[in-house]
């Protein structure tokens, strides 16, 4: 075998750089959103709302480890219905989740994008909406 041709080198010593800069700017750009949203829900206020529970979802993945061992995880949303009509979606956690009803109302408390509880407010009943 002979010696290999010089545009490998190039193409290669051209096509890593590049390839490395893309993905540090993408890593950037993400934490940079990340850090954003974190500055931008401290800095809003905490508010606690009147809120019903419009819907429930839930989220799998599954990831692989090496061809051997899977790893499965839930991720919980609960979106909350405000009196304006407004919507917002957050995550929470299993044990919520599970306790949690479509029709439930009472004191949604968040801070920006933040969700920091539901309290139920046992006078309500579904039935009310009926």
């Amino acid at each position: 075998m002979g010696p290999e041709p010089s545009w490998m080198f190039d193409f290669a010593g051209t096509v890593i750089p590049i390839f490395l800069v893309v993905m540090v700017g993408i890593i950037a750009v993400s934490a940079g959103r990340g850090l954003l949203q974190w500055s931008r829900n401290n800095s809003s206020p905490m508010l606690t709302v009147p809120a019903r529970i419009v819907s429930k979802r839930s989220e799998i993945r599954q990831q692989q480890d090496e061809g051997i061992s899977s790893r499965t995880t839930m991720t919980y949303y609960l979106t909350f219905e405000v009196p304006d009509g407004v919507r917002m979606e957050f995550k929470v956690d299993g044990q919520e989740y599970g306790m949690s009803a479509e029709s439930d109302r009472g004191s949604l408390t968040y801070q920006g994008t933040r969700y920091h509880g539901f309290q139920r407010h046992p006078s309500y009943s579904t039935a009310e909406e009926r």
